[in-house]
């Protein structure tokens, strides 16, 4: 006669494996995840970009000149034919809203010299990708994280776009 009858339970050691294969898949899955995250967030920083040079040189059409100004000064301003304001009035309005960084929700950056040349420059956060250039015209604008050139160094994660006549 069997006096031990299995009541139909998981032991301990059953648990702890099935614990242990769910947090392996949670960790492979959760990294590409957040990685994929932060290439969502680069990309719209890149468009970002793309769209206030639009304007910018659609300003220089006009003005024959890039803005002097700061166009990142405050958040949340419209790109106006002579200034940066909440309401242009009667002026030309290049942009309606000038966007700042999806994640941090700070301004980009703008550099002007002498009214003709620019460039606007983002911090990036995927820190794996290859960055086309190591110049540092972006004056005092700086990233805390580091990514690669092409020659493999260690290179501040700055994206720039600048006019057609200088590199970003």
């Amino acid at each position: 006669m069997n006096v031990y009858k299995k009541s139909g339970g998981f032991t301990l050691l059953e648990l702890l494996i099935a614990i242990i294969i769910f947090a392996v898949l949670s960790a492979m899955i959760s990294g590409s995840f957040f990685l994929s995250l932060k290439k969502g967030r680069d990309s719209r920083r890149k468009t970002d970009l793309e769209q206030i040079q639009k304007a910018i040189e659609m300003f220089y059409e006009d003005q024959k000149a890039y803005p002097s100004f700061d166009i990142f000064a405050t958040s949340n301003l419209k790109l106006c034919q002579t200034k940066i304001a909440s309401d242009c009035g009667t002026e030309k309005t290049y942009m309606q809203k000038i966007p700042n960084d999806p994640f941090t929700n700070k301004t980009y950056a703008y550099v002007s010299s002498s009214n003709q040349t620019y460039g606007l420059y983002a911090c990036l956060e995927n820190t794996e990708q290859v960055l086309p250039t190591t110049s540092t015209n972006y004056g005092s604008f700086s990233c805390s994280v580091n990514c690669k050139d092409s020659a493999g160094a260690s290179t501040p994660c700055i994206w720039g776009i600048s006019d057609s006549n200088s590199l970003p």
